[in-house]
């Protein structure tokens, strides 16, 4: 079944069913155009958003704070700037329209095949106001959808078939998701993951979506400077033992908590939905209060404000072990609350790094309770396992943390992620994710005496 909002798109994708098919060759290569762009679009949004938060965070504190009345501590700067930011994000969606998010990304790569290019402008804008605000949030997701709807659009210049379009489409999601996690396979496997809820099924897209990944890397790499490589010095904590049965059987268990994490994550979740379903379609309001959740559970927790990349090396991994058991499991619980309200405050972003962090003081505080499991074990395996309890991208996320942390315990680390994709196979926050589907065209149109039908309908059946 493959929806379609309005007559417009109903024509547009009848014309892509019977679009063109490019060669192996013609694919790889527009698959190398997409990446090389994507690495440059990535680029240029990484520049802009260190700026954003170098001037509001760093030069803006220091310039603002100077005009508080004596009785304003300079803490209530971080409140105030989230506040406005949760402002300014209810007004761009109030006037902009909603750009979409990543549920919405997962529908449209399944059915029509393709990303809104409309949508790339309202998403930059609310993205970057979103986490220069310091809403828990990071710029995975929209870049997925930047440079996503980039292989649409070209597939669409190219007058090509819906399958060649979606793999085009797959490529500029892997561009976007190679750069920013410094892990091409990895980041091209997610892209390739997410929109299902058990491992990959557009196989045809691997190869091209692996090219462009790496492309991009190697763009966003050289423009920013960045290393390629590890970002994380899990060293801190001393060598690692050898891979025995008893890392494995740790890895099995440490799997379940951080599948438990993410079950408790998605109650949250469903809790603040449910106590704000009034405010549903109230933007402005909802983007102000999202704003001053933030702002509040960052003045009580200054660790979660962000979106936790760099906080899991300075706040977990150099200063975790000094907090305690009660304060690391304070910190997980602050940041799922932090992550909930920024989502249902319309703000816009990815919850990958955001989770990494709640896995990783899950882990750092296990490992302080019972010593005996290395600290690096205990935080990866939490982190895979909350991870992929949420986004159920068990072999790309055990690929992305081998990569980011620099160590040698894949193995542990993907026996972790696949337990908590059994334990948690039955729940889903993502809820288009699904199946493909291989469509038979049959094209019913909605008649104009029932124009009050939300979408027109495409009606396929799957096999």
């Amino acid at each position: 079944m493959v929806m379609i909002e309005n007559k417009n798109e109903l024509v547009l994708y009848k014309k892509l069913l019977k679009g063109q098919e490019l060669s192996y060759f013609q694919t790889v290569g527009c698959a190398g155009a997409i990446g090389t762009v994507g690495g440059l679009v990535a680029t240029a949004y990484y520049f802009i958003l260190e700026h954003c938060l170098e001037w509001i965070w760093e030069g803006g504190r220091e310039f603002w704070t100077t005009f508080f009345p004596e009785w304003l501590p300079e803490w209530n700067y971080t409140w105030i700037i989230a506040s406005l930011g949760g402002l300014l994000v209810g007004l761009c969606l109030y006037f902009l329209g909603l750009p979409g998010e990543m549920a919405l990304v997962i529908d449209k790569v399944h059915s029509p095949g393709r990303l809104e290019p409309k949508q790339t402008l309202p998403m930059i804008l609310i993205s970057l106001i979103s986490i220069t605000s310091g809403g828990s949030l990071g710029p995975e997701a929209p870049l997925v959808q930047i440079n996503g709807s980039l292989g649409s659009w070209l597939g669409d210049k190219l007058q090509l078939s819906v399958k060649t379009i979606r793999i085009l489409t797959f490529c500029g999601m892997s561009a976007a998701l190679g750069a920013f996690f410094g892990a091409p396979i990895g980041g091209a496997l997610f892209a390739l993951e997410i929109p299902h809820s058990r491992s990959i099924e557009y196989y045809e897209a691997i190869v091209p979506a692996i090219i462009s990944s790496i492309l991009s890397l190697s763009v966003f790499r050289f423009g920013t400077g960045l290393e390629v490589g590890g970002i994380y010095h899990f060293e801190n904590f001393g060598v690692l033992p050898s891979i025995t049965w008893l890392s494995m059987v740790q890895g099995l268990i440490l799997g379940a908590v951080g599948a438990s994490a993410g079950i408790l994550f998605v109650a949250i979740f469903r809790l603040i939905k449910f106590l704000i379903q009034k405010l549903e379609g109230n933007h402005i309001i909802l983007g102000l209060l999202g704003g001053l959740g933030i702002g509040s559970i960052c003045v009580i927790f200054p660790q979660t404000l962000f979106f936790s990349e760099q906080q899991i090396e300075t706040q977990v991994i150099e200063a975790g072990a000094n907090l305690g058991i009660a304060v690391l499991l304070a910190i997980a619980l602050a940041k799922k609350l932090a992550i909930s309200v920024t989502i249902h405050g319309g703000f816009r972003g990815g919850v990958i790094f955001p989770l990494f962090f709640v896995g990783a003081n899950l882990g750092l505080a296990v490992a302080v309770g019972i010593p005996e499991i290395h600290p690096t074990i205990a935080m990866l395996c939490c982190m895979a396992g909350i991870n992929v309890a949420i986004t159920k991208t068990p072999i790309s996320t055990s690929i992305i943390l081998s990569v980011l942390s620099n160590t040698t315990i894949l193995p542990v680390i993907a026996i972790a992620s696949f337990t908590s994709l059994l334990l948690t196979s039955n729940i889903s926050l993502l809820k288009t994710q699904r199946s493909r589907t291989i469509e038979t065209v049959d094209i019913r149109v909605v008649s104009e005496s029932n124009s009050s039908s939300p979408a027109s309908i495409l009606a396929g059946s799957s096999r």
